[in-house]
């Protein structure tokens, strides 16, 4: 199994209701469960490793804001958000030394590379699917991200 059909079964777990997926070869072995601390991958002759994984965050009970603290909620509503399209680290520039592909401020079109998401070695490259000006970074650099997080806030062009 090579790593791009790793990633595409790590896909299609995060976009099913599936809670656990066992798959066994005379190759190899990869048990996956949502919400597990860890992922067990072992070759057919010898066990290879136990690599942790980041469990999904338990969910958060939410208690009554203060009355000041809705209309900045409110604000944030006319925006529009670019969200990870998958689990990895949110990168804001494609190096160090490289400056960040964009600031608060920023013009953005559909298609224009907005961070990068380290997911399992690779640099995937985010685009945005939305028009308009940056507004907010949500994520500090270099910090884990998951699916479906929200990375930026837009202003709709």
């Amino acid at each position: 199994m090579e790593i791009k059909d790793i990633q595409k079964l790590l896909d299609f777990i995060a976009h099913s209701s599936l809670d656990e997926v066992n798959i066994e070869t005379g190759e190899f072995k990869v048990s996956v469960k949502r919400n597990a601390v860890t992922t067990v991958v072992a070759a057919a002759p010898a066990p290879v490793a136990v690599a942790p994984v980041a469990a999904a965050p338990a969910p958060v009970v939410a208690t009554p804001a203060p009355a000041a603290a809705a209309p900045a909620k409110a604000d944030e509503s006319k925006y529009l958000t670019i969200k990870s399209p998958m689990i990895g680290t949110f990168y804001r520039s494609g190096g160090p030394d490289k400056p960040s592909f964009v600031e608060v401020g920023d013009e953005v079109a559909t298609g224009k590379v907005v961070c990068i998401v380290e997911a399992m070695k690779l640099f995937n490259e985010i685009e945005s699917e939305v028009s308009g000006r940056i507004v907010k970074v949500l994520v500090e650099n270099a910090t884990p991200v998951e699916y479906d997080q929200p990375l930026f806030l837009v202003e709709p062009a």
